[in-house]
């Protein structure tokens, strides 16, 4: 039998500082702080080759790079620290490709979802951010603070704008552990985002990353103290309400309505102005952003303050009418579902005198004259349900309604029929003006000229 060798087996840890191209180890004792300065050196030069081989170079210098920072303790001194921020700035500050056409093209539905060409500098992209993202989390603010400045969040946030999903995710962690950690920089990060948001409002309608940016701006409203500052609701007037008119509302309007929420749970007196800005920028044709505003709308209706329910109650359930009779049955029937809600029926109940009305004769309607049978049933479960609230003001409020229908119809006949006699009149009066026309006797104008001088 042949003699074993004792030759250990190499370990995941010896191929990984093998160096692919070389053959050779990375040496991690000698002339260490040179070795990390010329990788950082080379991985910050700019790749000006398109060639997937010198992409993959620069990936893995970035990977050994990365590798080295984790598992070294005392090289983040000063020159290696500057270095790094230095790499992380060359590599992730850059002109953005311009928007994709399907993306900035007006033929695209709001709610049809752009995939992007993926970037072929992404993998290198991904160990920056997730290099980024250690140094904040490992390293002191104090340490780092001389490093990061308003330009460096500033060129942070104009990355927001990127195609690429993976790329705005980790801008999102990073932009949220710089606001967590640096304290001195919160009012500038808020108002620069904040200047994004009505940019995109007022003048673009268009960016990548308002998704993104929203789902951070949930964290930071979450962490508000009560009573709110009035910048913070200047916030919620001028920037999150308004979000609502937008037209690509539909790809971040779940963010956009936890950040609400959050307000009207932090302050229930502002669940009022937030539900009638939210009517006045109703859609007029747009049933899916429709079916949307009406589940944001019952939610907000459940963290309303009690005190608020019959001010609103008129004008929401008016609102709400308008959706119950909507000719798209999917529209009526979540409108008419709003009737499962507690608070909804509370809010109703405390101001029944006014609002039966309204809402029973969008129901009669619905019965007589909807052409989906689910929403006719369902109106007929409202009226039901109407009916065990308050028996006697139902009947006399449908006695009314009714006895009102019945004068407006008669009103409508009177009105109709002087139009009856005229048109009856109108063929005698026309025959009359026709034999006159063919009976009487014609008269040349020269006849006529010489009757005038003889008189």
């Amino acid at each position: 039998m042949g003699a074993q060798s004792n030759k250990p087996l190499p370990t995941l840890k010896h191929l990984f500082d093998q160096d692919p191209y070389s053959n050779k180890s990375f040496s991690f004792n000698n002339d260490l702080e040179d070795e990390i300065l010329s990788i950082i050196s080379f991985c910050t030069a700019t790749t000006t080759q398109s060639a997937p081989a010198s992409h993959e170079l620069k990936r893995f210098k970035l990977t050994h790079l990365f590798y080295v920072v984790k598992t070294s303790k005392n090289i983040l001194h000063e020159d290696v620290l500057s270095s790094l921020l230095a790499l992380v700035s060359t590599n992730l500050f850059r002109p953005l490709p311009p928007p994709c056409m399907a993306a900035i093209s007006s033929n695209v539905a709001d709610d049809e979802v752009v995939i992007p060409i993926p970037s072929l500098t992404w993998p290198q992209l991904e160990i920056v951010y997730d290099m980024l993202l250690w140094l904040l989390i490992n390293v002191d603010p104090q340490t780092l603070e001389k490093h990061i400045d308003n330009r460096f969040l500033l060129g942070l946030l104009s990355l927001f704008d990127s195609e690429e999903t993976r790329e705005r995710e980790s801008l999102k962690n990073i932009y949220h552990q710089i606001y967590y950690r640096f304290t001195m920089y919160r009012s500038f990060m808020r108002k620069a985002m904040s200047t994004v948001f009505l940019d995109y409002i007022f003048e673009t309608e268009r960016h990548n990353g308002i998704a993104e940016m929203l789902e951070l701006w949930g964290s930071i409203i979450n962490g508000f103290a009560v009573p709110l500052k009035e910048e913070h609701k200047v916030f919620l007037k001028r920037i999150l309400i308004p979000l609502h008119k937008a037209k690509g509302m539909q790809g971040f309007n779940k963010q956009l309505a936890y950040c609400v929420y959050q307000f009207v749970h932090k302050e229930p007196e502002l669940g009022g102005l937030v539900v009638r800005r939210i009517m006045r920028y109703w859609p007029l044709a747009n049933s899916q952003k429709e079916l949307i505003l009406i589940e944001e709308l019952e939610d907000l209706v459940e963290k309303l303050d009690a005190k608020l329910h019959r001010d609103l109650a008129m004008p929401f359930c008016s609102h709400m009418n308008k959706c119950f009779n909507s000719l798209n049955s999917q529209v009526a029937e979540r409108a008419l579902y709003i009737w499962n809600s507690e608070a909804f029926v509370k809010m109703v109940s405390t101001a029944m005198e006014e609002v039966f009305p309204v809402i029973i004769q969008g129901m009669e309607e619905i019965v007589h004259s909807h052409w989906n049978d689910n929403v006719k049933e369902l109106a007929h479960n409202v009226e039901a349900l109407l009916q065990e609230m308050n028996p006697f003001l139902y009947h006399k409020t449908l006695h009314q309604n009714g006895f009102q229908i019945t004068q407006a119809t008669q009103a409508q006949i009177v009105m109709a029929e002087p139009k009856t006699k005229w048109k009856q009149k109108l063929p005698c009066k026309m025959d009359q003006i026709t034999h006159f026309y063919h009976f009487t006797p014609r008269i040349s104008l020269k006849s006529f000229t010489q009757h005038q001088r003889a008189r």
